[in-house]
């Protein structure tokens, strides 16, 4: 695993902590059903803090994914 992919586990098992690993990587607003408004805003509070940048609420929709957070991650942190 990346160092971004294992953070950003952290962070979702912060957030979401009765999820297993195993769903951690493949968690999104569809397949988990505790991620809602509230749990999108404190998972973007908590990814913040974690990798020390602001994003902007406006990409809360896109983020609806590990995977979505992944790659832009990915992308800001090059």
């Amino acid at each position: 695993m990346s160092d971004v992919t294992d953070r950003l586990t952290n962070c979702f098992r912060v957030v979401f902590p009765s999820l297993s690993d195993a769903s951690i990587t493949t968690a999104s607003t569809a397949t988990v059903p505790a991620w809602d408004s509230l749990a999108a805003i404190t998972l973007l509070q908590v990814v913040q803090e974690e990798f020390n940048l602001e994003i902007d609420l406006e990409r809360l929709g896109e983020l609806s994914s590990f995977e979505a957070f992944s790659e832009y991650l990915t992308a800001e942190t090059k």
